[in-house]
Parts: structure tokens; sequence; C-alpha cells
């Protein structure tokens, strides 16, 4: 199904949801392989296998309806490949909508694929765990951005990928990490897929969380003052608004 996914998503005689859930289903089932792994470096094999789903999912992405065919599939219960697909979905839409196009548009959907690989090198305990992190635990998790751009360090991604892997936990008033970059410091696709980033992890079940509705989790958003890039955060929720996902 990897190899003929362009095709299938192509196909205009298949019916929008059908095609939607052929690539959740392929997409899903790849990136839950590349993260049980949970091998120091990302295998050549699975890049190109996730660059060319990516490749051949962007144009059915970049339609119109395409969003909205997702809605019936999307899990809330938290899985980080789940997590990883379902921002990779909402980043490509907004950033289309922007008119990123082409190779960037690629990049920056391959940043968003693998934004959380680190995370397979947090042990499990902190990732399953009920209620609030230690101070200990929180460090421990800060590091999977690091994490994550060492395991890609060795395969052929833009600088435009690599910066979606390292700073998605930047803020615009600088308190993010693990840089403390600011404003116009983060770069633009970084700033989107952060946005794309904090409203999957709000509406899905997680250990010790319950999910927010879409509206809860935009106004949650909302309410962090000089945490999201506003631009970006006013066009998450057109997107979402247009597909009728909110």
């Amino acid at each position: 199904m990897e190899s003929h996914l362009g095709r299938v998503l192509g196909d205009e005689a298949l019916p929008l949801a059908e095609r939607a859930k052929v690539f959740l289903d392929t997409t899903t089932d790849l990136v839950k392989e590349v993260f049980e792994d949970r091998l120091p470096v990302i295998k050549n094999g699975h890049f190109a296998r996730i660059r060319n789903v990516v490749e051949q999912s962007i144009r059915f992405f970049t339609k119109e309806k395409a969003l909205a065919a997702m809605a019936p599939f999307i899990s809330h219960d938290y899985k980080s490949y789940t997590h990883s697909v379902h921002v990779f979905v909402y980043s490509v839409a907004v950033l289309h909508s922007f008119g990123v196009e082409g190779e960037d548009l690629l990049q920056a959907g391959m940043g968003a694929m693998l934004h959380d690989l680190g995370k397979t090198r947090v042990p499990k305990d902190i990732l399953a765990k009920r209620g609030a992190l230690s101070r200990a635990e929180q460090e421990i998790m800060k590091n999977h951005p690091l994490w994550g751009v060492s395991q890609c360090a060795s395969l052929p991604m833009s600088q435009l990928a690599l910066n979606c892997v390292l700073f998605h936990h930047e803020r615009m008033d600088g308190e993010g990490y693990p840089s403390r970059l600011a404003g116009e410091h983060i770069p633009f696709p970084v700033r989107v897929l952060a946005v794309c980033d904090a409203y999957d992890n709000l509406t899905a079940e997680r250990p010790g969380q319950a999910a927010l509705s879409p509206f809860d989790a935009l106004q949650s958003m909302r309410s962090e003052k000089g945490a999201y890039d506003v631009e970006a955060f006013k066009r998450l929720v057109q997107v979402l608004s247009g597909a009728a996902l909110i």
C-alpha cells in the first residue's frame, strides 16, 4: 500500500473518506514501526519509506476537503506515532494555506512527521506516568528534541526539517526549550508546527489528562500569552473551521 499510496490518494473514483482512511492506516502503521524500534538512529530504509509517504500524501492534503475527510478517523487516544501523523496533517494544511509549496512543504512535512522521534529515548514509565512529572522527569522529557535530531543526524534531511525536530517546543516569548529562541528567530514552519503540536496534544486523551474539546483546546492556547505565533494560531483556527473540525 505504501508503494501505491499516491495512486490511491489521487483516484477521484474512490470516495474521499475512503482515501483518508487508507492514508491514516498506512502512515500510522509505518510511523508506529519506526517509533517502536526505539533505535539510537533512524534506519535509512525507514527514512526513505517515510519520505515516500509524505511526498505522496502532500498533494492529497492540499485539496480543499481532504482535512474534513480525516475527522472521523482521528483518534483521541494519544500515542506518539498517531500524534505525529495528526501533526503532519494539520501542519501541511496550515502551511499550504500560507502558500508554502514544493520542496519546502515536503521538508516541513518530514519534520512534522518525525518531530517527536526523540521520545523513543524517553523511559516508558515517564511517557506513561499519570499526573504531573517531577522536575527531574521534566528535564529528561525536555531532552527529546535533542535526541530526535541526533537520531536524524545521518539522514539526508534539510535544515528546515531538522529545525522542526529541534525547535518545536520553543515559544514566541523565549521561554521554550532547548534553545530559548524567541519571535522571528524561530523559523516560520516551526512556529506553525508548534501550534499544531499543542492543539493535538490538548485534544488527545493522555495519561492523567482528559482530552479537551477542539473549542476548549483553542481557548486554552489563546490564553497562553506569548507562547504561539498569533498568525499561525489564527490560521489553524481558520483551517479547522473550514474543515468543520471545530
